[in-house]
């Protein structure tokens, strides 16, 4: 159905189903999950010391880097032939919520991503997270403002200023800190 606007009537464009997904060579999750999949075991192990499943925006992404975190810290291969393998030797290929662990880990593995840019975009997963964390920070400050009793507002305003500020930390590690921490 078209709408009239100031202009008068506008065309009807018809959404694709293409325009509903990400492409998952400009996917950064997808893209950190890839790399992850094809690097070698010491890089992984860099990569899962540091980013975390919640650092991922997309649920199956996040549940997806579990699984191939599991498989890291057990020394077995993580590439996708086994990390498909893992998540039906564990019970989550199953059903709906299993189809779309297998579509993130076709995307991931689909993405082009390079072993060698794991750090990068796991960086850049990370960087990501910090700028939604402070969407989060705002949503909640607006809701506290709704509803906490006042002698209540200003103790959750420090509790998130601390949760940010170690965020800040962190991606600062991360990008340049130690050899524990660092992804540079």
């Amino acid at each position: 159905m078209s709408t009239s606007g100031a202009g008068g009537e506008q065309p009807h464009e018809p959404v694709d189903v293409d325009d509903l997904v990400d492409d998952p060579r400009t996917d950064i999750e997808a893209l950190a999950l890839g790399a992850l999949l094809w690097a070698p075991a010491a890089e992984a192990r860099r990569v899962t010391g540091v980013l975390t499943g919640a650092d991922f925006a997309r649920p199956m992404y996040a549940e997806l880097y579990e699984a191939i975190t599991a498989q890291v810290d057990a020394d077995v291969p993580h590439d996708p032939a086994s990390t498909a393998a893992y998540l039906t030797q564990v019970g989550k290929a199953a059903g709906h919520r299993g189809a779309l662990l297998h579509r993130a880990l076709t995307q991931a593995t689909l993405s082009g991503a390079a072993a060698e840019f794991a750090g990068h975009y796991a960086r850049a997963v990370i960087g990501a997270a910090y700028r939604r964390s402070y969407y989060a920070a705002a949503a909640s400050l607006a809701q506290a403002a709704a509803e906490l009793p006042e002698h209540e507002l200003f103790a959750h305003l420090v509790s998130i200023g601390r949760a940010q500020r170690a965020a800040s930390q962190r991606l600062s590690a991360v990008r340049v800190g130690s050899a524990e921490t660092s992804l540079s």
